[in-house]
């Protein structure tokens, strides 16, 4: 640091991690840039229903510029960060328009989250998208909705047995949330609003290659929620692995042998993997990455040898903590207070430490889960339960008072406010993904720790 400018640092991702971060900064004496590669911060844990047509886009997103409006040390660029200089102490970063600049930092933070894993087949994606982005969400939204509609018009049977099916791939909370929503798309929302079909013959089918759903949540629990999903008309496959999707269905393998399953509308919520400037930054640190191609830190959040490097949430990998919204906020506020810490010449000598609050998930209207360590919750007290945690953490108050009364039409009673689709929705994914190489690098969608807030 020379003596001409203020302390600089700069946090990649404004997801829970790098929002947290910053505002732990807020009064500390330093100069604060954001890169981030949208204008906004996602409120993950409730995007699936904006995929669901419950929430719109404003209820569970908020501009990057307003979460910070009251910190003047802030700077907000919209970019997407391709490469970091360890070195020259420097981070590179693409514009909207592809345009690259760049950005020197005394201390930088990485809360680029993950990307969707494929493992290996990253070819599936243009046929069972992830929901890790709000562009994800709108062409999910696309795509169940729009099913029912082309159903209607179908005239082969088999065509619309196709277009009716529903594969979830992975059983995690995302996987079990999303296929209890379409679950009631089909079976308390759309029957009675069309003629030629019946909503109701809608197949859900949520596979996983484990033994038990929600694997992090107590055992009684995971199997509470398979017989929940059960009753609303999910089909459950477990001990079931996908080896090869297409346009028109999944072939899956399990211990009885393979079977493929005919469905035109797939989702992909099964595994995360380091995003590429994770391993870009490992490669020229030395650091160490795990399976996933997460960077391996030390207790102070901080890659090892660079203490001027922090890595957050599910950017990073310690002590096997959950890629869950919690360890990315605890560990932001932790990184920020450090920060100030050393600037001020305290000691920083204290590592990490998660408290864990516990998980929650909802599977469906009036029935949720949650396991807070020696207190579970299920049914209609867990669902009030995630209720309260979910409107609590929501960042604006106006969204809290417009997400209850979305919830109350969606839940009380049969409606789905953002049921509104268009081909654009799906039509501009599908540009993005015939875009150049150098393109689809920069615009490859990232998240950072979603699941529970809990």
């Amino acid at each position: 640091m020379t003596e001409n400018h203020r302390h600089r640092v700069v946090i990649i991702g404004a997801g829970f991690g790098g929002l947290n971060a910053a505002r732990a900064l807020r009064k500390a004496p330093v100069d604060v840039t954001v890169i981030n590669a949208t204008n906004h911060h996602i409120f993950e844990p409730l995007i699936y229903q904006v995929a669901a047509g419950v929430l719109s886009p404003g209820e569970v997103a908020v501009p990057i510029r307003e979460a910070l409006r009251h910190q003047k040390n802030i700077e907000v660029l919209v970019g997407w960060a391709t490469d970091i200089d360890a070195e020259g102490r420097t981070v590179t970063a693409a514009g909207p328009d592809g345009t690259r600049y760049q950005v020197p930092y005394d201390t930088l933070v990485l809360a680029a989250g993950a990307t969707q894993s494929y493992f290996g087949h990253d070819g599936y994606g243009q046929w069972a998208p992830s929901l890790k982005t709000m562009d994800d969400a709108l062409e999910i939204r696309a795509r169940i909705f729009g099913a029912f509609e082309e159903a209607e018009l179908a005239t082969d049977p088999r065509q619309v047995q196709r277009l009716l099916t529903f594969v979830i791939v992975g059983a995690g909370p995302t996987g079990v949330e999303m296929a209890g929503q379409i679950a009631e798309i089909a079976h308390r929302t759309l029957p009675g609003r069309y003629r030629r079909i019946d909503p109701r013959t809608a197949r859900v089918v949520l596979l996983d290659a484990a033994d038990r759903v929600l694997p992090t949540f107590d055992a009684r629990l995971s199997q509470r929620v398979v017989t929940k999903l059960r009753s609303i008309g999910v089909e459950v496959r477990l001990g079931e692995k996908v080896v090869d999707l297409d346009e028109t269905g999944v072939k899956v393998e399990s211990a009885q042998g393979t079977d493929r399953i005919e469905a035109l509308t797939k989702i992909w919520a099964a595994g995360v993997a380091g995003t590429t400037l994770a391993r870009r930054l490992a490669t020229s640190v030395g650091a160490e990455t795990d399976r996933a191609g997460r960077i391996l830190v030390g207790p102070g959040l901080t890659v090892p040898g660079h203490p001027e490097i922090f890595v957050l949430g599910e950017a990073m990998s310690l002590r096997d903590l959950p890629g869950v919204a919690q360890v990315a906020m605890q560990g932001g506020t932790y990184a920020g207070r450090t920060i100030a810490r050393r600037l001020a010449g305290r000691s920083t000598a204290k590592p990490f430490s998660y408290f864990d609050k516990g998980n929650m998930a909802a599977v469906s209207r009036f029935y949720a889960i949650a396991d807070l360590g020696p207190v579970r919750l299920t049914g209609l007290i867990g669902w009030l339960g995630w209720l309260a945690v979910h409107l609590y953490y929501l960042p604006r108050m106006r969204n809290r008072v417009t997400v209850l009364l979305r919830w109350a039409v969606s839940f009380l009673g049969r409606g789905r406010p953002e049921a509104v689709i268009t081909s654009q929705q799906v039509l501009a994914r599908d540009a993005l993904r015939h875009a150049p190489a150098a393109q689809r690098e920069v615009a490859a969608p990232t998240t950072e720790s979603s699941s529970s807030l809990s």
